[in-house]
């Protein structure tokens, strides 16, 4: 609580340090875009020199804001920043920024400015003092510039062809760090589980008890794969991005695979609960070979023949085993 005790309101600044929160606004946002600009370097330079120049802007905003500060109030800037104002805008820390793909960097990019300007337009309606009013209104029109200035940017440095290779790049990346192995999770989760399931179904025909095993293999599976993804590779080499995000995605992926056709077995009745996890893994196994051809390029009949020919292999299996 005494943190957001010692936070400043904002109506209760005076002009100097209104001029002085926006000095030491504008040198953040600054070293953000510099910071946008080095991550995006090596693999998107287009997009770097966007942002290097939009760091020159804010730059140039800055000496003009330091300027009018020396003019009106002297030299010494007294030392505000927007953490200390109750309801300013807030910056996400760079190093959330890091695992970001080049959209949403670009997003963040538009945000940081239509925060701003939202931020100075409100802050002039609930002022009474027409200095103070003019000096926020001036602020708002400075980064409604910005944001107009970023869009010029892109059309200078980012042309049909650039942006068309960084989106490809961009997609690469998704593919590499969601889709692949979140992809094999599924595939593991859902078809590997089949077996069990259903021999403990057929062996039992208790379908709670074939829901507990179920649930247990579909987890401790999900677990499994979540850290044997993340630990395989830390993507500094193959460019695969997050050992994090690759674990978190094969994990929940793969313990989605094996839930969905183990959810059925919370109804008591074994043959509907049977015939509903059927439908499902049919489903899931068509599910499988769409995003193949979708995403990985797979012909869709041969990733259906291998996944439904597979997942129908090892279904039966475990038919026979419990049956047995």
């Amino acid at each position: 609580m005494s943190f957001f005790n010692h936070r400043r309101q904002f109506r209760d600044l005076s002009e100097q340090e209104i001029l002085a929160l926006a000095i030491s606004s504008e040198e953040d946002d600054a070293r953000i875009y510099r910071s946008y600009a080095e991550m995006l370097r090596p693999d998107f330079p287009d997009s770097a020199a966007i942002f290097d120049n939009m760091a020159i802007e804010e730059d140039g905003h800055r000496k003009a804001l330091i300027s009018a500060h020396s003019m009106r109030f002297g030299t010494v800037i007294p030392l505000i920043r927007r953490e200390h104002v109750a309801g300013f805008y807030a910056r996400r820390p760079v190093w959330l920024m890091k695992n970001l793909s080049l959209e949403r960097i670009r997003e963040q990019a538009e945000i940081m400015e239509r925060d701003a300007e939202r931020f100075y337009l409100e802050a002039a309606k609930r002022s009474t003092d027409a200095s103070t009013r003019r000096l926020l209104g001036d602020l708002a029109a400075a980064e409604a510039s910005h944001e107009r200035r970023a869009i010029e940017l892109t059309g200078d440095h980012l042309d049909d062809e650039t942006r068309e290779e960084e989106d490809r790049i961009a997609h690469r990346q998704f593919v590499l760090t969601w889709v692949q192995p979140g992809l094999a999770g599924l595939m593991d989760g859902s078809v590997s589980t089949l077996a069990p399931i259903f021999a403990t179904a057929f062996a039992t025909q208790d379908t709670f008890t074939t829901f507990l095993v179920g649930l247990a293999a579909s987890v401790g599976a999900g677990i499994s794969m979540g850290f044997t993804e993340a630990a395989s590779d830390d993507g500094e080499l193959s460019g695969r991005g997050s050992p994090f995000k690759r674990g978190v995605a094969s994990g929940v992926m793969t313990a989605v695979g094996g839930l969905g056709h183990a959810l059925p077995y919370l109804i008591p009745h074994f043959w509907t609960a049977t015939i509903i996890a059927w439908i499902v893994v049919f489903f899931e196994l068509w599910a499988i070979a769409w995003i193949q051809k979708k995403y990985m390029e797979t012909p869709f009949l041969r990733a259906a023949v291998q996944v439904v020919l597979g997942g129908a292999l090892v279904l039966a299996a475990g038919i026979l085993i419990g049956s047995g």
